[in-house]
This record gives structure tokens, C-alpha cells and sequence, in this order.
């Protein structure tokens, strides 16, 4: 039986704490041709899905937080209650889907059943009609889920379908008896797996050296940042609006800049975020928007959450484009210097050894603790390089969804996508309406350091 690690177990957790929040992410296919019957869809999907164990399996939770979440079979999982079809309301422009997207997502993944959905929407200008593969983050990270894109829309899997030993459900009482045995014995074997991890050859000095940097690196980012009305209590309904640019645009002004193509995109964003603060008649003051980045640490092909972090603050004070970019770029590379992705990851590991019910108790504290660190998210994800089909109808267009919540009021996903980067805003309806002016200005950012760049 696999259990949730604790960053998975994370995610429900933070979810039950915060009445506001589905965390959910999702991704939103635009596909050409004729919409298919819902039957004919449910089909080619679950042809692809079967062997991939998370998606027959919900999660059971242990009495008293004794032990981690566990991952078990569903014995009445039914296919069909995980699919839907909707039209895009009038106008059925690119707004309403996206206002359409930004309901969907609002709710929440029922905790009974696998914890995914698909909607077919049809009725999108030209003939078109999109999907959204909406999945709980605590079933899959971002890159994961970009992977499974991949395998639901790309060529056909070659051979027979993967088979799977199924996760038979213990129930409740066997959960609870092998929680205490773990506990009971946990002092000392929890204390031979951290020495051994310690004492690991492979474990050199440098290392350990490297993490104690880290760690003083992210201890920086609990200061909380300057007051903007992008932090604060979040509501139940979100908007969510979405932007593109050529990926050869990106790779331009990298190349130029001697920058990695995050650092462009990034600092597109910050500039977005500047003009929003502006817009709003604030000040962008040096200190207050600072961002979660998540780096991958994924080191197989599993799903799961296999990520760590880093948290720049974005240079929102400083008015030109390139200045931005290069700031972006130092701070980013100062960071990787520390090691701060790698002392996320390192906390991350420590706590899969650690007993559950304090980290749960945890986490369900912290969420009621008004943060004021961190502003937003912004999650970069490499995606598919070819164009994807569905039924033999192309994929022309991809967009990401990021969820959020603990007073997070924004969220930028990135994804690329047959030569295009996509954009996916996320904010709370109430206090940040703008996401189109979001959307735009990023739009123009990246053309900006395009341009510069000629």
C-alpha cells in the first residue's frame, strides 16, 4: 500500500483548513474538428489511463493523524462520474471559457472517490472546443501532470496496457493497528533511518554544508513583505484568464541576455505585477512581492509531488524591462547559490521519517496564521514539444491552471506547448478582478525584451 508523502498529504491538508480553497490544478486543451460523443471520449481516455494506479484509487486517512494518508482502491469507482460535458455560455469567446474554467475549478474534487475529473466544453468559436484535465495536487505536481498530457493526447502506448497490483482497502481498523505499531517502535527506527541518511556515503560533507546554506537562505523569506492588496482572505470564486507568446520570442531574449528562458519569463511576469500595483495607485516597493517558485527535485517517472522551492522577491520596483530581467536573473542565481531548492528538498525528505500527526497538526495551524511572505506563485512547466491529438483532432492550443489559497489572492502558471508559451492567471474574484490586465502585460513584457533583444 503506497501512503501519501507529507507533501501530498499537504495539500488535503491545507485544503480542509481553508474553506476557500480547491487545490486542484488543470490544464485546458483547445482542440480543432468536431466534438466527439461523451461515450467516444470516456473511451479513449480511460484506454490510456488504466494502467496508471492513482487514477483508481482514492485516498483513506488513518484515525487520529496516527500515520500518512494511504492510497487504495476503490472498489466502486465508477469511470463515467468523472467526466462531464458543458457548453461555453454566450458570447463563446476565449472570456467566457475562461470564466467557465474558473467555476469548474472553484470546486472542489470529491475525497471518496479518485481524485480527477474531465470536462469536454464545447461550443468555442470556429468549431472548437476544449478539455479541462482537472487533477488534486495531491495526486500529482505540475510536471507530472504536464507528463500525462502526453500520454492521454500523444502517439498510442505500444504493446499490451500496463497492469497494476491493486491497493486493497484495510479499512479503518487495520489502518489504525498498524499506525500504532509504527508509532510504538517509532523512536528508534525513526532514529536509525535519520542516521542512516546522515551517515549515507554518498552524503558528503559539502552537503550537509550545502543544506545548512539553504536553509539560512529560505529562513530569509518568513519576513513579511511590504502590505498589498495582493495578500489577504481569500473567497470562494476565482478569476482566471490566460496568455500566449511565440516560445521562439522567449528563447530570443535569453539568448541576448545570456539569461535562462525562466528569468524571461519571469521577469514578463514581475513586469505584469508592476503594472497591476501601479494600476491599483500603489506603490511597487523593492520588498513586497515576493513569489513561491517551484523546482522540480522529480527524479523518476512516477506522479506524485516531487518539488521543492525557491522564493525571490520580484523586482517590481525597478521601471525598466531589461534592468528587471537582469535583477530577476541575479536573484535567481543567488538563490541557486544558496541551495535553497536544495534545503526545501531536504525538509520535504526529513519529514517522510518524522511521525505524521505533528506535521499534520502543523500544517492545520499554519493555515489559520495570517502569512504575509509570500504574495504569489508563478510555476514554470515544460510541456509537450509536438502537437497532441484527441480522437484525431488536433490540440492548437494548452493552457495551465494553478490553484490558490493562504491568503495568496494571485497564482501564474506557465506552460509550453508546440512552440508556444502559455500563460494561466488565477485570482481571487473578489479582490483581484484584473487578471486581464495581468494577462496583457505580461503579453507585452515578453515582446518588449523581444524587441531589446533585436
Amino acid at each position: 500500500m503506497d501512503r501519501l508523502s507529507p507533501l501530498d498529504a499537504a495539500f488535503l491538508e491545507i485544503e480542509d483548513e481553508d474553506p476557500s480553497s480547491s487545490l486542484a490544478i488543470a490544464s485546458v486543451a483547445v482542440v480543432e474538428g468536431p466534438v466527439p460523443a461523451l461515450d467516444d471520449f470516456i473511451a479513449a481516455v480511460l484506454a490510456r489511463l488504466d494502467g496508471i494506479p492513482r487514477y483508481h484509487q482514492k485516498v483513506r486517512t488513518v484515525p487520529f493523524d496516527l500515520g500518512p494518508p494511504a492510497w487504495v482502491d476503490d472498489p466502486a469507482f465508477d469511470p463515467a462520474a468523472h467526466f462531464g460535458r458543458i457548453a461555453v455560455p454566450p458570447p463563446h469567446d476565449e472570456a467566457a471559457l475562461c470564466d467557465l474554467v474558473a467555476l469548474l475549478m472553484g470546486e472542489r474534487l470529491e475525497r471518496d472517490r479518485p481524485l480527477w475529473e474531465f470536462w469536454v466544453i464545447e461550443g468555442l468559436p470556429d468549431g472548437r472546443w476544449a478539455i479541462l484535465s482537472k487533477v488534486h495536487h495531491a495526486l500529482a505536481d505540475g510536471l507530472a501532470a504536464a507528463g500525462l498530457q502526453s500520454l492521454l493526447f500523444g502517439d498510442p502506448p505500444s504493446g499490451p496496457p500496463a497492469r497494476f497490483e491493486k491497493a486493497v482497502d484495510p479499512g479503518a481498523a487495520k489502518l489504525l493497528l498498524d499506525a500504532v505499531g509504527t508509532v510504538l517502535r517509532n523512536p528508534w527506527h525513526q532514529a536509525r533511518v535519520l542516521a542512516k541518511s546522515l551517515l549515507h556515503p554518498n552524503r558528503s560533507a559539502h552537503r550537509v554544508s550545502d543544506a545548512a546554506r539553504g536553509l539560512a537562505a529560505l529562513s530569509t523569506a518568513l519576513l513579511p513583505v511590504s502590505p498589498t492588496p495582493l495578500t489577504g482572505p481569500l473567497g470562494h470564486d476565482r478569476r482566471y484568464s490566460i496568455a500566449s507568446v511565440a516560445l521562439a520570442d522567449v528563447k530570443t531574449a535569453a539568448r541576448k541576455f545570456d539569461v535562462t528562458m525562466n528569468d524571461v519569463l519571469l521577469a514578463a511576469v514581475t513586469g505584469g505585477f508592476r503594472e497591476l500595483l501601479l494600476h491599483r495607485g500603489e506603490n511597487p516597493a523593492a520588498d513586497s512581492v515576493r513569489t513561491l517558485v517551484p523546482v522540480s527535485v522529480r527524479t523518476g517517472s512516477t506522479v506524485d509531488n516531487e518539488v521543492s522551492l525557491l522564493l525571490p522577491l520580484l523586482p517590481v520596483d525597478v521601471p525598466d524591462p531589461v534592468q528587471r530581467l537582469v535583477r530577476v536573473h541575479e536573484r535567481l542565481d543567488a538563490l541557486k547559490a544558496d541551495k535553497e531548492a536544495d534545503a526545501g528538498a531536504m525538509l520535504t525528505a526529513t519529514a517522510a521519517h518524522e511521525p505524521f500527526a505533528p506535521i499534520a497538526w502543523a500544517i492545520r495551524a499554519a493555515a489559520h496564521l495570517p502569512q504575509r511572505n509570500v504574495v504569489t506563485v508563478t510555476t514554470n512547466v515544460p510541456g509537450p514539444a509536438e502537437p497532441l491529438s484527441v480522437l484525431g483532432r488536433e490540440i492548437v492550443a494548452m493552457y495551465p491552471y494553478v490553484p490558490i489559497a493562504l491568503r495568496v489572492r494571485t497564482g501564474v502558471a506557465m506552460l509550453s506547448y508546440a512552440g508556444r508559451m502559455s500563460f494561466g492567471i488565477t485570482a481571487d474574484a473578489d479582490t483581484v478582478p484584473e487578471t486581464d490586465l495581468l494577462a496583457k502585460a505580461i503579453e507585452r513584457e515578453v515582446l518588449i525584451l523581444r524587441d531589446a533583444a533585436c
